[in-house]
């Protein structure tokens, strides 16, 4: 026992070494990749900010009943942002919006692809199994002080850190989905001679597709959760009322900031959630 205790592995020294070498040899890489990322959120949340609230609300409303045809969602939609308008929380929503959403399709992009590799591949699966349980397990601040030494304070650390917890919900999702994929509509696929491309996007895909979807909307979730967080690395968004909140111990603005990120998360699930998914894929 007392062996073990005295001779103990160095682990956190290994990852410390290798955060230290990353920023002597890649300093150049990371100050370019931060400034370019920073640059394009900061972009995309001047457009909308652009918009005139009442234009953008509008906007959005439209969007909504195009997507879903229902009067009383998109009734909800209106009032929501018109509450969260009314807090003084707009500004704030609009930059959440902005860092969920661009955290939300970079998972999408990457995490899709690896769920199908690992789906055709179980070697590669078994591969990424520990790696998507470390990543979803491990506390979220532990890996945001290697992002923060890299990347510096800012909405880049944030979002590097956000990607990294949620990018697992995409990929364990649509791998569920297309190893459920019945064997008869792979067969009969196959029967009529589809290749591998048109078996993966004409069969799989489309029967996975539930999944995929709700692999989806946890991952903006995710995203959302780790709003308040990336927050305290210097992220803007609905995080910093309610860190201000939380150090001035002001419970109205701290409830008010709260319900503002509610509101946001119920907007983005009620969006996301088409109708033939809402009703299990029939």
């Amino acid at each position: 026992m007392n062996f073990i205790i005295e001779h103990k592995i160095p682990v956190g020294s290994w990852m410390a070494d290798f955060v230290d070498w990353l920023t002597y040899n890649a300093a150049g890489f990371f100050d370019s990749l931060s400034y370019g990322l920073e640059s394009l959120i900061m972009f995309f949340v001047d457009g909308v900010k652009w918009f005139p609230p009442m234009g953008l609300i509008a906007l959005v409303a439209l969007f909504t009943w195009f997507l879903h045809r229902n009067l009383s969602l998109m009734v909800f939609v209106v009032a929501a942002f018109l509450l969260i308008l009314n807090l003084g929380y707009w500004h704030e929503m609009l930059e959440t919006f902005v860092l969920v959403l661009t955290a939300t399709l970079f998972s999408v992009l990457v995490g899709v692809p690896i769920g199908v590799m690992a789906a055709h591949r179980p070697w590669c699966y078994a591969i990424l199994r520990p790696i998507l349980d470390l990543m979803q397990t491990i506390p979220t601040f532990v890996y945001l002080i290697p992002t923060l030494v890299l990347f510096g304070l800012g909405v880049v650390p944030g979002l590097i850190s956000t990607i990294i917890f949620a990018i697992a919900a995409p990929i364990r999702l649509t791998y569920l989905g297309i190893i459920g994929v019945p064997e008869e509509l792979v067969e009969a696929g196959k029967a009529f001679g589809a290749n591998r491309m048109k078996l993966l996007f004409k069969v799989e895909l489309p029967a996975a597709m539930p999944n995929i979807m709700a692999g989806i909307t946890q991952c903006i979730m995710l995203s959302l959760s780790m709003v308040v967080i990336a927050a305290l690395v210097g992220a803007d968004g609905l995080g910093k009322p309610v860190i201000r909140a939380l150090n001035t111990v002001n419970i109205a603005q701290g409830f008010e900031a709260g319900l503002a990120i509610v509101l946001v998360a119920i907007i983005l699930d009620r969006l996301c959630k088409t109708p033939a998914y809402r009703n299990g894929g029939h």
